[in-house]
């Protein structure tokens, strides 16, 4: 696994699918609020004034020499639950996410939220 410190080095370059196809670029490292571990990045995508940012699960991600691999498909990824790249991810959006890519969820400890943008 990926650490949190290692991986938020990585903001602003590459991330691929396990093809080495460009998905976009890493812009924020996501925790769980219960372990403090790496569970998700956004991901910019888009051109120009059409640029959003997509969620992709990174517990099995591998950090190349100039990039972040992902086990998913580019395709897959960008149709992923997104949000506007000045947007909030709203606590109600997590289960979506966490259900798009097939992991269970679970809120925090006493019902709080689950993810944490670091």
């Amino acid at each position: 696994m990926v650490n949190t410190a290692d991986l938020r080095e990585w903001v602003g370059h590459h991330v691929v699918d396990a093809k080495g196809k460009k998905i976009g670029s890493l812009e924020a490292v996501y925790v769980d609020t219960r372990s403090d571990d790496p569970a998700m990045a956004t991901v910019t995508t888009g051109h120009g004034g059409r640029r959003r940012l997509v969620f992709v699960p990174v517990h099995d991600a591998v950090v190349g020499p100039d990039y972040v691999e992902v086990p998913f498909s580019k395709p897959h990824v960008k149709s992923a639950p997104s949000i506007e790249t000045d947007g909030v991810l709203a606590a109600e959006d997590e289960p979506g996410i966490f259900g798009y890519y097939g992991l269970p969820y679970e809120p925090g400890m006493d019902g709080e939220r689950r993810l944490a943008r670091r």
